[in-house]
């Protein structure tokens, strides 16, 4: 099962995140952009944001355009 070690708390404030990573995943699949979909599963603060902008599985796709700016 996919994102089974995305992280329960954020590591910041300790709110309780871990369950909204499969709806997440589902807003990105369906065509929305990152922020669309926080915004839409009312992930406001931005120490919350970042856990879902950093988590491996988003790394991966940035790292193919390593190396295409600068």
């Amino acid at each position: 099962m996919e994102g089974v070690d995305f992280p329960i708390r954020c590591f910041s404030c300790g709110a309780v995140i871990g369950h909204l990573y499969a709806e997440y995943k589902k807003k990105l699949e369906e065509g929305k952009s990152p922020k669309e979909a926080l915004d839409e599963m009312g992930i406001t603060r931005y120490c919350c944001r970042r856990m879902f902008l950093t988590y491996k599985s988003v790394l991966e796709e940035i790292a193919k355009f390593h190396g295409a700016v600068g």
